[in-house]
């Protein structure tokens, strides 16, 4: 299966407005964003957790980057609420599950030789960031200096610039923002290659964002089985 592969050009999905596709545990459903290759699969994902459901225990042999949009996501280490975030590197395992269903943003075999981090963010977590023109918070969840993961809210009616030199990828939590006469809201997932700034203006309501910097794919991403 191959589904937004081409990392040269910009893409644009608006997950609210495509259907769930069963996954091979009951109850789990997903919306697949990005995708290379089949139940093993270089993806980005939007998954869903009805209540009581769960999936079989099993380990990040190419890693797992995971924000719960809401519910409750749980593991056998714990509970992970709504705006949390964390990352399972290689070699790490769990059995995931939600007894009162959620709803999470996913990245799998995504990871570059080496990265070995493991990382929970709880809601609020992650140091402040300077504040650049339109933008009212910012918080890193995540950074290597290969690559910088953080949460952003932006002002209402705000004309914000990201300048993209390494690659970028966002996903609006809430509110909505224009960019190219294309309007995101809630669950658009936008990717961006480097060196092509984006030029957005958050909607009415402002927007906040999940934002990605680093090349879309690192040089040494892990390799895949076969």
């Amino acid at each position: 299966m191959r589904i937004n592969v081409d990392m040269t050009r910009p893409v644009t999905v608006h997950a609210g407005r495509i259907d769930w596709v069963p996954s091979p545990a009951k109850g789990v459903d997903r919306k697949m964003l990005y995708r290379e290759g089949e139940e093993v699969a270089r993806a980005t994902s939007i998954v869903r957790y009805a209540p009581g459901s769960a999936f079989p225990a099993h380990a990040h042999t190419g890693g797992e980057e995971i924000l719960v949009l809401d519910g409750t996501f749980q593991d056998e280490h714990g509970d992970y609420p709504a705006g949390c975030y964390f990352r399972n590197p290689p070699g790490t395992s769990h059995s995931p599950a939600a007894a009162a269903g959620c709803t999470i943003f996913v990245r799998l075999w995504q990871y570059r030789d080496g990265d070995r981090v493991q990382i929970v963010r709880q809601p609020g977590e992650g140091a402040a960031l300077p504040l650049r023109e339109g933008v009212t918070a910012s918080r890193s969840l995540f950074d290597d200096g290969a690559e910088r993961v953080l949460l952003e809210d932006w002002q209402a009616g705000a004309a914000v610039t990201l300048a993209n030199p390494r690659g970028v990828e966002l996903l609006v939590l809430s509110g909505a923002l224009s960019t190219e006469g294309v309007t995101l809201t809630a669950q658009s997932w936008h990717r961006r290659p480097a060196g092509q700034p984006l030029r957005a203006t958050a909607g009415p309501e402002g927007v906040q964002l999940w934002i990605r910097d680093a090349p879309l794919q690192h040089p040494d991403v892990l390799r895949m089985p076969g």
